[in-house]
């Protein structure tokens, strides 16, 4: 209920209408005098003691129903006209109910209390009981069918509240799961930018270590030569470093699209390892995140050529068809069992890299076959 303002305005103008009707039925004397004080003992009754008392329940809210439901009686006994204070009693007792079984008791209470007035003002006949009994039927039918909607419309109206408050929990718990996935998904993502640039740039610079020392230690000529690619290796891998600091396209990308950062990385790759690498076949314009996936699967595809092939040539192979963008990767190495093989990081992030964009990896192998790495991504992902 909250403020009690409209209730004031309430009691107040129904008192007011009482003693109106009062001096429309020409009473007087005794009679006029005690149906004023019943209208003022009203008044009394709402603003000294059920005022604000609408929870029920309590020792104010029953004393303020009984003292309503008294003084109705006594003020229609002491002059008929006053039933019309059932107008404003009704309401009254449902506000001061706790619950839907005490507002019917009190609402029949209040019947029966008036009905027995009527009867007594009237002047106890038969008609009068009648009368009586009809009139306050009637009034109770239409108190309890008021009431019960009004409560109903409550009852739905708090339980809406109930789910919209548990709506609003579910969005903050959805919220934070989202932001908890968003963080880990850009923790992945950024686990296998790091896995596919930097940490095999690193795995370069470490083996262009080595073997400057080697040389070094034999005092071979080309130790100036393996210096200067050293050097190109350490600066491209900064510049992979700041591109991904800066969440922009890898540097390989920036001029040429896929074909010509494929070039690129075959010529480094082979004065890096020594390992003759081939680029073959085209593709259609892409869009930029699918030239990254490709470049990521190629980079990827070499390093496990450098860690584990011991080959000699690899190819790197471009091909495409209505439904989809291929690259393979080829090598002539020592192969593998693949049923046998455990995935490292970067197969599975490979595979999940492709799966981001709805693509496919598979791996072909033998001992003493080579390997073949084979990413596919649908034209779905391609965009014309």
């Amino acid at each position: 209920m909250g403020s009690t303002k409209w209730w004031d305005i309430a009691v107040v103008t129904a008192a007011a209408i009482l003693c109106v009707l009062l001096f429309a039925n020409d009473a007087e004397g005794f009679a006029l005098l005690a149906a004023f004080g019943v209208i003022g003992a009203l008044l009394a009754t709402w603003f000294f003691i059920g005022r604000g008392h609408d929870q029920g329940g309590t020792r104010r809210s029953a004393t303020a129903a009984a003292l309503v439901i008294v003084l109705s009686g006594v003020g229609t006994a002491l002059n008929p006209g006053m039933a019309t204070i059932q107008v404003i009693a009704f309401p009254l007792l449902w506000y001061f109910a706790s619950g839907l079984r005490n507002a019917v008791i009190t609402n029949a209470l209040l019947a029966v209390s008036v009905g027995v007035g009527y009867f007594v003002g009237l002047g106890a006949t038969r008609n009068a009981f009648f009368n009586a009994s009809l009139v306050e039927a009637i009034s109770l039918a239409g108190s309890l069918a008021i009431g019960l909607w009004i409560t109903r419309i409550s009852v739905e109206s708090e339980s809406r509240e109930r789910l919209l408050v548990q709506l609003r929990e579910t969005q903050a718990q959805l919220a934070a799961v989202s932001r908890d996935a968003g963080v880990m998904g850009e923790r992945e993502r950024l686990a296998r930018e790091i896995h596919d640039t930097i940490a095999q740039d690193l795995t370069g610079l470490v083996l262009l270590a080595q073997r400057t020392r080697r040389e070094l230690q034999s005092g071979s000529p080309t130790v100036g030569e393996t210096l200067d690619l050293l050097e190109d290796s350490a600066r491209s891998a900064l510049a992979e470093t700041r591109s991904l600091v800066a969440a922009s396209a890898p540097v390989g990308l920036a001029e040429g699209g896929i074909r010509a950062a494929l070039d690129r990385l075959a010529v480094r790759f082979g004065r890096e390892t020594g390992i003759a690498v081939t680029v073959a076949g085209e593709t259609p314009p892409l869009d930029r995140d699918t030239e990254v996936v490709l470049l990521r699967c190629a980079q990827e595809g070499l390093a496990n050529v450098r860690k584990h092939s011991a080959a000699a040539n690899a190819t790197l192979e471009l091909a495409f068809d209505e439904a989809s963008v291929t690259l393979i990767v080829t090598d002539d190495g020592g192969g593998f069992d693949p049923a046998a093989a455990i995935d490292g990081y970067g197969l599975s992030g490979m595979r999940d890299r492709l799966t981001l964009v709805g693509g496919t990896l598979a791996v072909d192998s033998a001992p003493g076959a080579g390997a073949s790495l084979t990413a596919v991504l649908p034209r779905s992902a391609v965009h014309a």
